[in-house]
């Protein structure tokens, strides 16, 4: 990747360990680091990452804009998970004191649509309009992405193949219909579907419902996934998970999953006995 010294790039930064590995990719890559962290979600360690941070509100997006625009940002990247269920406590819109803008965006743009992805397109619009412009989120960090075929020491039986088969399709259309990117299958039977509780918490429950283990996780991306946000993503913690709950094979998809620190995570996969895979959408 060419290096493009001293040019600022903006980094919108939620949980987990995605948004270091775009930093350090920025990084390395020549860039000036302008961190706009949620405050509530983003690692303080971010910190050091950063030749510039402001804590800025999960629903504040002015504070998002100002931020980047003083540093003359024109390129940004949105990377990291927030806490969903904020929103849905009582009043969790309004506790969280959304600006005029976000306000403008939630009861205005997206009113009669607030699925991730009409959301999340609006807010990539709102910030186009003030010039900058939102780029993939694993632009700085595609050597992390899910590769085709077997990526650990494992194999696939035969019956362990149709699980696979049949839990890529119901996977596929769920993520489509904006369910849910993860479910758990066994003997072409639907254990659990991701909701709005997150991957972590699906797998324990798939666990409880099926103790004797051997199943199998599919993870995917949506149809005409916009690699901008909301990428699939998995890594060491739920490896860790998946071994808990007696998971014997993880499936995503490759090119448009992040598996977070990939030699580690594959590793770990290796040494848990969990067979790690990925297939191609044909999409």
């Amino acid at each position: 990747m060419a290096a493009e010294p001293n040019r600022p790039i903006g980094l919108i930064a939620g949980k987990g360990r995605c948004p270091f590995l775009a930093a350090d990719g920025m990084r390395k890559a020549g860039r000036r680091v302008i961190i706009a962290g949620l405050r509530g979600q983003a690692s303080p360690k971010l910190i050091d990452q950063a030749d510039t941070f402001r804590w800025v509100g999960l629903l504040r997006m002015g504070s998002w804009i100002s931020t980047l625009r003083k540093h003359g940002v024109s390129e940004a990247v949105m990377v990291g998970s927030v806490d969903k269920k904020l929103l849905h406590k009582r009043f969790g819109f309004l506790r969280l004191v959304p600006d005029f803008r976000t306000l403008r965006l939630y009861f205005g743009k997206v009113r009669k649509d607030k699925r991730d992805s009409a959301m999340l397109l609006a807010t990539a619009d709102e910030l186009s309009s003030e010039g900058i412009e939102l780029v993939s989120s694993v632009k700085y960090c595609s050597e992390h992405l899910a590769g085709e075929g077997v990526m650990t020491a494992g194999s696939i039986s035969m019956s362990l193949q149709e699980d696979v088969d049949f839990g890529w399709r119901i996977a596929r259309a769920s993520a489509d219909l904006d369910i849910g990117q993860s479910i758990a299958v066994k003997k072409c039977d639907i254990l659990a579907i991701e909701a709005i509780e997150g991957t972590d918490a699906m797998i324990a429950r798939a666990g409880k419902l099926c103790p004797a283990g051997g199943w199998t996780m599919i993870k995917v991306a949506r149809e005409n996934q916009d690699m901008r946000f909301d990428v699939p993503t998995v890594g060491l913690e739920t490896i860790h998970n998946l071994k808990k709950a007696k998971c014997s094979c993880l499936v995503l998809e490759a090119g448009k999953t992040l598996i977070v620190d990939k030699a580690e995570t594959l590793t770990l996969a290796n040494k848990l006995g969990i067979t790690v895979v990925g297939i191609r959408s044909n999409d």
